[in-house]
């Protein structure tokens, strides 16, 4: 007889985040990971309890609300909150109402008694302003706005523009990442010291642009404006390619160190993986 291997089945390992759930965020997880093994936690979306314990059910990032512990899954469509930074772009221009896309499952809408005319004036819309919504926003154009309610029924998202910091966008690089990737926080507009501004959209629409002011003219591209955003709209593609979450520091990081290369070398997968390589060995990211 020919000797015979014998295949035994693997041994089953989990992973645990967090034995007590002191610091749950910022972990990457997939099904059957527990997260926490202390009970004073209660599941959300994408967990489930499982032998005392509270397990993923799904691939994504780990939120922490109080004592309300959910996960995002990487690969899904937006689900918007109340107060997100949205980037968007308008895709129908209707009675009172545009239609924005922002990467969830139905469009959000943007009424006309939400946004601020030309002036900066928050007044009583007259019929005049109705017949001029092709005027302020049409078909095409890219917009940034908060979401000032979520639909109890479909999940529709509402925006509203009642701030100077919200309107339309000049041109620009718009790039898409999974909305998980954006790291929540108080401020979503950076104007970063390379003369350049970046808007990180909570629903993962990020624009990349010159410096711009409502009030101001756009000063024409110069072709060092033109290297700089491609530079960054680059880095933030390798990042994002690695999963990295993104904020303002780990851009400019990205930024500098991407200095010795090229621009279109930034998009060569063994550069990105230097780039990346790089950022994730700074002590203080």
């Amino acid at each position: 007889k020919k000797d015979m291997d014998i295949v035994r089945a693997p041994y089953k390992r989990t992973r645990v985040i967090a034995s007590q759930g002191e610091d749950l965020e910022q972990h990457i997880v997939t099904p059957g990971d527990v997260i926490t093994q202390n009970l004073d936690f209660m599941k959300s979306h994408g967990t489930a309890l499982s032998h005392d314990h509270i397990c993923a059910t799904v691939a994504g990032a780990v939120y922490k609300v109080d004592k309300l512990v959910s996960v995002k899954g990487v690969n899904v469509r937006y689900r918007g909150e109340i107060g997100d930074v949205v980037v968007g772009r308008i895709t129908e221009v209707q009675q009172k109402k545009w239609k924005v896309d922002c990467g969830s499952r139905l469009d959000c809408q943007l009424q006309l008694s939400s946004v601020y005319l030309p002036g900066n004036v928050l007044r009583r819309k007259t019929l005049n302003d109705e017949l001029m919504m092709r005027e302020y926003f049409t078909e095409g154009d890219l917009i940034c706005g908060e979401v000032s309610d979520v639909g109890n029924v479909d999940g529709m998202l509402k925006l509203h523009m009642r701030s100077n910091k919200y309107g339309k966008l000049p041109e620009g690089v718009l790039i898409k990442v999974p909305s998980v990737l954006i790291k929540r926080s108080k401020l979503h507009f950076h104007r970063l010291p390379c003369n350049a501004t970046v808007i990180l959209g909570n629903n993962g629409y990020v624009w990349v642009g010159p410096h711009f002011s409502p009030d101001q003219p756009i000063e024409p591209f110069t072709t060092t404006s033109r290297e700089t955003i491609a530079r960054l709209s680059n880095v933030i593609k390798a990042l994002a390619a690695y999963g990295v979450q993104l904020f303002d520091t780990i851009i400019l990081t990205a930024y500098d160190i991407s200095m010795k290369y090229k621009v279109k070398e930034l998009l060569n997968a063994e550069v990105m993986e230097h780039v990346h390589r790089r950022v994730m060995n700074i002590p203080f990211i």
